[in-house]
């Protein structure tokens, strides 16, 4: 049996370091056919063209793709507060300037580059100018891999951007840049990602889907508790950055857990008239077209384990 499982080539997602131990398969009792997308948006498309089974992704896209009529669910979390405002270390930012919206004013006139239209960060983004009165003021940059918005802030092409911790870190270390605000403060508890499966699979296959979620839930509990380790396995595997690279984008934003929270659907339920204002989505989906935690209340009871952090 083949498991065909869209992801980022995000740091602080499990696929990586699953992917980089290689024993998931025997683990699962069935291959796994790890596919590497860009975006969330990107991974929306492969569901509704039948090329995938289950997803990392952050939730807005999702839920643009179930507004759309894509059948998929999402059955587990896995990180809250992914997105960060960066760029060079010329412009005011946090703790020296302790509002949002004066930082963003340095970028009158100017442009934010940020991943594809309709990710995380981009309905962020464009949440953030709407309510501080900049959306005609301050332009934005929509990039179909993260690597562009590094690329873009170097040669000057944007003046900041909103995305990833390793985006972030990436700024920091190639532009000579350092966060403008932090993922605590942007968006209280955000969903930057979860497991989302499609339902019928979930239906075909619920016993492979728990037995996932449950060593996508040990693997949060890896990085939580030992992220020099899970720095060290991820580095090695990648060969494109060093372990303290990763490790400094795993600590960015430290909140990891598989169980879908309070908070996080909350929070994840703030995003629906934001997504229905943009023009994203045309309905009011709601909470049970959106979430299932059957399965993962099985694996994971109790507790979930955001607030806990990580281990320095």
């Amino acid at each position: 049996m083949v498991i065909r499982i869209g992801h980022l080539s995000t740091f602080y997602h499990t696929a990586i370091l699953l992917i980089a131990r290689g024993n998931s398969d025997i683990r699962l009792g069935a291959k796994i056919d790890w596919k590497l997308m860009g975006t969330g948006p990107a991974i929306m498309s492969a569901f509704r063209e039948g090329k995938l089974d289950m997803a990392y992704i952050g939730l807005p896209p999702a839920i643009i793709g179930m507004d759309q009529g894509i059948n998929i669910i999402c059955v587990a979390g896995g990180h809250m507060e992914g997105t960060v405002m960066a760029g060079k270390s010329s412009w005011l930012g946090f703790p020296e300037v302790k509002e949002l919206s004066a930082v963003l004013d340095q970028f009158r006139g100017r442009r934010i580059g940020v991943p594809g239209k309709g990710s995380i960060h981009d309905v962020i983004l464009r949440d953030c100018l709407e309510k501080y009165g900049f959306a005609q003021e301050i332009g934005i940059m929509n990039y179909p891999w993260a690597d562009l918005v590094t690329e873009a802030i170097v040669k000057d092409d944007v003046s900041a951007a909103f995305g990833t911790p390793a985006l972030a870190i990436a700024i920091r270390r190639y532009a000579g840049g350092k966060i403008l605000y932090p993922a605590s403060k942007i968006w209280l508890n955000n969903p930057s990602y979860g497991i989302v499966v499609s339902a019928e699979f979930a239906m075909k296959e619920p016993k492979i889907v728990e037995r996932f979620l449950g060593i996508h839930e040990e693997a949060t509990e890896f990085i939580r508790k030992k992220p020099r380790e899970v720095a060290r396995i991820i580095a090695n595997y990648v060969a494109v950055v060093d372990e303290q690279f990763v490790f400094d984008t795993l600590t960015v934003s430290p909140k990891y857990c598989a169980q879908l929270s309070e908070e996080y659907i909350v929070s994840t339920m703030s995003f629906v008239p934001v997504l229905r204002k943009l023009g994203y989505i045309t309905s009011n989906i709601g909470q049970d077209r959106i979430f299932s935690r059957a399965m993962i209340d099985k694996v994971h009871p109790g507790r979930d384990h955001y607030a806990d952090g990580v281990n320095s």
